[in-house]
Parts: structure tokens; sequence; C-alpha cells
């Protein structure tokens, strides 16, 4: 009787338990059941801040924004909607530079509009001019194509050689931060004449565009200028200097040069603002190009780039880009020491030497990196009948082993 009554208790507290599992486990799933409403509703609050798939000028989170977000008609109207939803969610710990899928879909649509052209740039000078100067910008830097324009940029005569001016640009990404760009920008061309303008939205990853627009460009209205120089807006250039280095060269032979990088490998971290997958290039190093301060070429190779840039698939930074193109037309591009587009390195040996010295740029062509005063007050440096280079940079801090010289050979001091 005794084992029955056990038994007993045993099945029922055996129950009991099983019973409140059941019920613990009902309960689980009812609390995440309540929390999931507000989670759903969450990807419906983007579509209210990004309505019109056709509006890039928004801003977008930071580098995630799509470079090419005005040309959609290849994509449906949900298929645009969802990509920026997704934009607009947190991003993960490896986020990439910027939304490759965005690009790849719209990476053909090569072919955008001039809205601000400068047709009769180079019919100004009979037989057209020597040097055109190209400078990337963007609607927002009026400051930095000021002072271009009143520095080494000036239009004119430079050591014999008529030299011409523009410089180019695509539409704001972030057109609330700039409101009035469209008066600005269209009184800014009346002005100067020297805008040219492309309906193509003004992003890193889209300076390819910008490069094979312009090659275009030139070749459709500038056939005949002599030389080209292409370089960025944050860049001092000693145009005499290099108007006397294209003198020694024939316009109708090929010629590219620059401050020339070889053997560079794709960047595979994801967080990097070059990053590119392997799917995009799949192979370890880059064909030889110019760093994108600021290089030379000729009209011949001009003419040939223009072409090629039509074969050759696009690509997300520009300088690989042009190095793909002149390997397209088996031309290598020219190292020369005077182009400095990662700016004047200090030797080792002299950690305390000043490199901003105007006898230090005298002799080069193209230094990168500068800011807008620095820019103004190297030129007018440059420029000051007080200079005078003819005595030898010294180091502050001569090197110890000189002292030991001394004394070592005392029959001849060094005085």
């Amino acid at each position: 009787m005794r084992v029955r009554l056990k038994g007993d208790a045993i099945c029922t507290l055996f129950l009991l338990v099983a019973l409140c599992s059941l019920l613990y486990s009902q309960l689980e799933h009812l609390v995440p059941a309540g929390k999931k409403e507000p989670t759903q509703n969450k990807p419906q609050v983007a579509p209210k801040i990004f309505s019109d798939p056709r509006a890039p000028q928004r801003p977008m989170p930071a580098e995630a924004t799509a470079p090419r977000p005005q040309v959609t008609p290849v994509m449906r109207q949900t298929e645009v909607a969802k990509t920026r939803v997704q934009t607009t969610t947190p991003p993960p710990l490896t986020d990439s530079a910027f939304n490759f899928k965005l690009y790849l879909l719209n990476k053909d649509n090569r072919n955008f509009n001039l809205l601000i052209n400068q047709p009769r740039k180079c019919r100004k000078t009979p037989g057209g001019p020597f040097l055109l100067i190209a400078i990337k910008s963007v609607v927002e830097d009026f400051d930095r194509r000021e002072i271009v324009r009143k520095t080494w940029g000036r239009e004119g005569l430079v050591n014999g050689e008529q030299i011409q001016r523009v410089f180019l640009l695509g539409t704001p990404k972030n057109r609330t931060v700039l409101a009035t760009w469209e008066t600005l920008i269209h009184q800014e061309s009346q002005t100067y004449r020297d805008i040219l303008l492309w309906d193509f939205v003004d992003t890193f990853f889209n300076l390819t565009l910008k490069e094979i627009h312009f090659l275009s460009w030139a070749a459709e209205f500038c056939h005949n200028v002599k030389f080209i120089f292409k370089g960025d807006a944050d860049v001092f250039v000693n145009v005499e200097n290099i108007v006397d280095f294209l003198k020694r060269h024939d316009p109708a032979e090929d010629l590219f040069v620059g401050d020339i990088i070889y053997n560079a490998r794709p960047i595979r971290v994801r967080e990097s603002k070059y990053y590119i997958p392997e799917t995009m290039y799949g192979l370890s190093i880059y064909p030889a190009y110019a760093g994108g301060g600021g290089f030379l070429l000729s009209s011949r190779t001009m003419r040939k780039l223009s072409r090629a840039c039509r074969e050759v698939e696009l690509f997300p930074i520009d300088d690989v880009f042009l190095g793909m193109c002149l390997q397209r037309i088996n031309l290598k591009p020219v190292l020369h020491e005077g182009f400095k587009t990662f700016g004047i390195v200090k030797p080792s040996a002299a950690p305390h030497l000043q490199t901003f010295d105007p006898c230090f740029y005298k002799d080069l062509m193209v230094v990168h990196s500068l800011k807008v005063a620095e820019i103004w007050l190297m030129w007018n440096l440059l420029h000051s009948p007080r200079l005078s280079c003819t005595q030898k940079k010294q180091v502050k801090k001569p090197f110890q082993w000189k002292k030991k010289a001394q004394i070592t050979t005392p029959a001849s001091p060094l005085r």
C-alpha cells in the first residue's frame, strides 16, 4: 500500500513539473509576439524619407550613398526603394565604402547630358591653345576655383604660350546644403566662361564619369589643343615649368607624364574608402597609373584615351580606370620627379626642415594637398622680385659625425 501511494505521489509530481514547463514555454512564445509589432513597423519609416527615387540630393548615410542614383530607368521603382531602405538600417561592423550592388546595376550608364558647355573655349586662339588646364571641382568649392583663377590657373600667355582653363563639375549630391547652387554656377559660368557641368551626381566614385566625359568633350570641342594638364583644385602648379617642359615635346606624339604609381594592390579591407571586392577586380595588382593630383598628356594621347574609355569597363577609382585605359592603348606612363601628388616628403635626416618654401617649389611642377591660403601665399612668394634661392638650404641641426671628424683630423679643421 505504501509503495502504491509513493508511486502515485511521484507520478503527480512529474505531471506538475511537465505542466509548469508547458506553461513556461507558452509564456516565452507570447512575450516576443508582442514585441514583433514595432520591429515590423520600422522599415516603413524609410520610404517616407526617400519617397522620391530620383532625389539623390537628399542626405544619405556617409559613404553608403549610391553613386549614380539619378539614372534609374533600368531599375524598377520598387527595387530602388528596397535598396534605399537597406541603406537606412544600421550598417554592419564591416560596412563597405559605398553601395556596390547599386553601382553594378548602374555602371553601364555612362552617357550624361552636358548642362553647361564652353564650345568656343579652344577657338579663341588661332591654331588652338598650347595648354588646356582642366581642374576637377565640386559646386560648393567656389573659393578654390577663385584662388586657382587668380594664381596658377590664369588664362593668357605664359612663357609665350597660350593657356586656357576649364573646371569639371557634376551636380551636387546634397542640394539642400547649397540651395542656390544653380543660380551660382550659371552666374559663375557667365562671368568666367570656364565651367563644364554634367548631369551626374558629383561623388568620389563618380569621378570616373568625370574622366570619360571630359575626354569626350576635349576630343569634340578642343581637338586643336597641343597639351592638357588635368588635376585637382587643391594642388599648386608651376605652370612656367610645365610650359618649358612641354616645349621640348611634340603634341603629335604620345605623352602621359605624372607621379606614376606602380604595382599598387587593390584594398580588400571593407572599411576602406578604396575597398574593391575580388568580384569586381580579381587581379592582385593594378596597372600603372598616375596619382590624381595632376598629370600631363598630349593631344594625340587625349584622342586615344577618349576612344579607349568607351571600350574599358567602368571602374569606381578614376586614377586606376585611366591606368586601365592606358594599358588598353599599350601606352606606358612616364614618371616625373616634379610631380608630388603626395606632397613634399621631409627627408628622415632632416625632420625639422621647412618644406613650405618657394625655393623648394620653384623647381617642381605639381604639389598636392594645399589649402586655399597656402596656394595664394606660395604663388606670391614664387613671383616676388625679392625671391633669392642662391644659398643652399642648411639643416638646422648638423650631424654629430662631423664634430667627431674634426677631433680625429686636427691637421685639417673644418670651418
